[in-house]
């Protein structure tokens, strides 16, 4: 019965698969004025896709045809290379270096977990420019190849994809390697086996490690979603014609089924068979049997929740309450820098484009005092003509940064917000008005997203709205940055949904909800008066995971000029390099290749501190709100510091203390 669940399954990912890899053409032929035409393409794609005569490898404007599978085969086992060599690598040192941290002290731990949430905000593209810039110095400064920094003709690079790929999994489980080990030493039977005198080495090897592995291969299932994504990137700036290389260049539905199918596949059937080995669906199955005398009836679930909201007393509703609870997290000083940073940074550009109305100062050939002597050319290094210098128009990065920061800000946090609201809808239906049989489904399938690259869907999907054709773009701006929110938002919302129903369920666990519901507590009451203050802190943490992929997203599509808003591409004889349309800062990102193999470092380094900057900040918020929460359920986030002042202050208080007779006086009268 669970293998024809896992097929089912399967069978129901290869289906979602062909379903996406039809909207590219949709969008780009008949669009959204004439949606029932998706459909019929559907219909006519799935008919050829079950021919295998049809399996073709075609390149738009040739003619050639050749072999799908044949032609495919190749770059994805050179793909599958580096994922899988970047895998083992990194997530080999994160156990090693996991055990290790167990044997130093806690200063030193606290120290190592600092670096790693440092590590965790620099973005995939930092990491690997920095690698290849650090590549070429030294091979400028001493003859000395560390390794290839891009692939060329028949020579592969390796190395330098495979490192820079094994950093993400490495940071991220290094980083939950030590928070479990931390949570598993406080248990009852590591102090028993202390106590017999097993050593710690022992302990770590023979019972920890044991007992956290089937956590911790739930938690690679994320770790892998993202590296996957990265990839997608990585092959571009390393030059690697691997599968991302024929996607692009191919770009027909055949080939985008073609090549989800075979990154899907061989995840997808490794984790189900995990899990059938460590009968991860026994404790569903329970909960089935538990509440088989349970009708389905969602429909009346939630026409009682919704009744509910009808006696709600609104004149009691205070919608002054989020900013009531903003400014008191803004006495956590870290909260405070990461949102006055937003603040100040979107109010700055705000300010600038409507007084200037988002004029970019442009400078072109550059003559000293005499008029005649060329000083510089574009693009102009900082800091003359321009502080931070321009890019190869002539225009200047400093202006492009400041009018383009409240495109990047506000719509990443509004994508952010949507995400994080919609997932709350669709978490109140599943935990409310879904049982326990068809959460697991749903759940199950929503795990599928996890072996799909999101950078690469939505580079699918926005790939022919974005980018402006012959005749112009296909969809107008309004258009563009509507389709592209939406997409961005409906990307993630399974997730979401599932995240925050699994959140929920917890909480409706909890013996006061029981108390609520004795007592006569609706749906809607109990939602709204306990489960939700309950995960609000839960939601604020998402909402700033999401802004950081939203972010690193608008990263990954500007590697491949497809910029927020619209991407101007110019078809003269003398084209010019794909522009931004709004000026975000994804636009800048697009002159990473160019900077690297020209050495001409500040068309890249500012755009990327400025997102760097920005996931700075977004964590001080998230940092600050863990905090004010552990702050608010009684837990000391500042136990070391407080030890020291409580140290001190005993030092003090022995120091003057000095016993005399009236310390020996009886403390009551003796009676007789």
């Amino acid at each position: 019965m669970r293998l024809v669940r896992v097929g089912i399954f399967y069978l129901l990912g290869v289906f979602g698969i062909i379903c996406i890899s039809v909207f590219p053409r949709f969008f780009a032929t008949a669009g959204i004025a004439h949606p029932l035409t998706y459909f019929a393409d559907l219909g006519s794609f799935i008919h050829t896709f079950i021919q295998p005569d049809s399996w073709l490898y075609q390149v738009p404007r040739s003619p050639a045809e050749f072999s799908l599978i044949g032609t495919l085969w190749g770059p994805f086992v050179y793909s599958m290379e580096i994922l899988l060599g970047a895998l083992l690598l990194g997530f080999s040192l994160a156990f090693i270096f996991a055990f290790l941290a167990n044997f130093l002290s806690q200063r030193l731990v606290q120290g190592i977990k600092r670096v790693l949430d440092f590590f965790e905000s620099i973005p995939d593209i930092v990491i690997a420019s920095g690698l290849q810039i650090l590549v070429i110095y030294v091979y400028h400064a001493s003859g000395i190849e560390l390794f290839r920094v891009a692939s060329y003709l028949d020579e592969k690079a390796y190395l330098g994809p495979i490192i820079t790929l094994a950093i993400l999994p490495l940071v991220s489980l290094f980083k939950i390697l030590l928070l479990m080990i931390e949570e598993e030493f406080l248990k009852d039977y590591v102090g028993f086996l202390r106590s017999k005198g097993i050593k710690k080495t022992g302990i770590l090897l023979r019972h920890v490690f044991k007992n956290i592995l089937p956590t911790t291969f739930h938690h690679s299932k994320v770790i892998i979603w993202a590296t996957l994504s990265s990839q997608f990137v990585i092959e571009r700036i390393f030059n690697v014609h691997g599968l991302t290389f024929y996607l692009v260049d191919s770009f027909t539905p055949m080939t985008i089924a073609a090549s989800l199918i075979l990154l899907f596949t061989p995840f997808f059937l490794f984790f189900h068979v995990v899990d059938l080995w460590i009968n991860q669906d026994t404790v569903y199955n329970y909960q089935i049997k538990m509440n088989k005398n349970h009708a389905f009836q969602p429909f009346q679930r939630l026409k009682r929740m919704l009744t509910g909201i009808k006696h709600i007393k609104w004149h009691k509703f205070r919608p002054w309450a989020p900013f009531a609870i903003f400014f008191n997290h803004m006495k956590n000083y870290k909260f405070a820098i990461g949102s006055l940073f937003f603040i100040l940074l979107i109010s700055y550009s705000l300010i600038y484009s409507v007084t200037t109305d988002n004029h970019i100062d442009k400078a072109g050939i550059v003559y000293k005092d005499d008029g005649v002597t060329i000083k510089g050319t574009p693009p102009h290094p900082p800091p003359e003509p321009f502080l931070l210098g321009s890019d190869g128009a002539g225009f200047s990065i400093y202006d492009m940064l400041v009018v383009g920061a409240k495109y990047t800000l506000i719509f990443a946090i509004v994508i952010a917000l949507l995400r994080v609201f919609v997932g709350l809808i669709g978490g109140v239906v599943y935990a409310f008005a879904l049982g326990p049989k068809r959460q697991n489904w749903l759940e199950k399938m929503v795990d599928s997203i996890h072996f799909l690259p999101l950078s690469v869907i939505a580079y699918l999907l926005l790939a022919p709205i974005l980018m402006e054709g012959f005749s112009g773009f296909a969809y107008t701006f309004t258009e563009r940055i509507v389709l592209e929110i939406i997409i961005l938002t409906v990307l993630v919302v399974p997730l979401t949904t599932v995240l925050l129903g699994n959140e929920m369920k917890r909480i409706l666990n909890y013996e006061f909800i029981m108390s609520a519901k004795v007592l006569g507590g609706s749906r809607f009451h109990i939602f709204w008066r306990h489960v939700l203050p309950h995960i609000g802190a839960r939601m604020t943490i998402l909402f700033g995971q999401q802004f950081i992929q939203v972010l690193l997203i608008f990263m990954h599509l500007g590697i491949f000029n497809f910029f927020f808003g619209g991407t101007n591409v110019s078809f003269g004889r003398a084209p010019s390099p794909p522009r931004s349309i709004t000026y975000e800062w994804s636009g800048l990102i697009g002159n990473t290749l160019n900077a690297l193999n020209s050495g001409k470092y500040w068309l890249i380094v500012w755009v990327l501190l400025a997102f760097m900057l920005s996931i700075f900040a977004m964590q001080f918020i998230i940092q600050g709100v863990k905090e004010m929460q552990q702050t608010k359920v009684g837990v000391i986030y500042k136990l070391p510091r407080i030890r020291r002042k409580q140290r001190k202050q005993n030092q003090k208080n022995d120091s003057v203390y000095e016993p005399t007779a009236e310390s020996f006086k009886p403390l009551c009268n003796d009676r007789r």
